[in-house]
């Protein structure tokens, strides 16, 4: 599961994986900026991701990191907005992965730079999307973009850092080896 965390507007995308291929289940946007109070729209946040880790029950979540703008208030907001999403799949047991904007942009486009719309039209491209049939608002794919960024980065094999030699490594990795 991915989320794309807001204060306004909060996006969500699901992903099954069958094989090695990832298949969209579910993207669309939670709407917060009726409520009026702050501290409603938090609640709101923890009861519909609560909602959806229950509906859905994801094996993991990764959420985008907070960008850092010049408005300190929104930025602390916005921090709070994911902490409380974050808090709703831990209450659940599920692990948390975490990834900045502009590598889940250069993961899916190829481009740290792109624009929503540009991810959402990869999105298309890469999971057979049906252009016509994506929420309005971008929050969603962006969402789900986060839920791909996390698919492809939890494929990589694991690197082992302190190993200088395919020797060291094979003695580190002993799981590694192929009996």
């Amino acid at each position: 599961m991915g989320i794309d965390p807001g204060t306004n507007v909060m996006g969500y995308g699901l992903l099954g994986i069958n094989g090695k291929k990832p298949t969209p289940i579910v993207l669309g946007a939670i709407e917060l900026n009726k409520v009026g109070d702050h501290y409603l729209r938090l609640a709101r946040i923890y009861e519909r991701i609560t909602g959806l880790v229950d509906q859905y029950l994801p094996d993991e979540v990764a959420i985008e990191a907070p960008f850092y703008g010049k408005n300190v208030q929104s930025m602390l907001k916005l921090g709070r907005a994911q902490g409380v999403a974050m808090a709703a799949a831990l209450a659940r047991d599920i692990p948390i992965a975490e990834y900045a904007p502009l590598k889940v942009k250069q993961v899916v486009t190829g481009n740290g730079g792109a624009s929503k719309e540009q991810v959402a039209n990869m999105l298309c491209h890469i999971l057979k999307l049906d252009k016509e049939k994506l929420p309005a608002m971008l929050d969603a794919t962006d969402a789900l973009a986060v839920a791909l960024t996390h698919f492809y980065e939890s494929q990589k094999p694991a690197a082992s850092s302190s190993a200088k030699s395919w020797e060291q490594f094979l003695k580190l990795n002993p799981d590694r080896l192929r009996k």
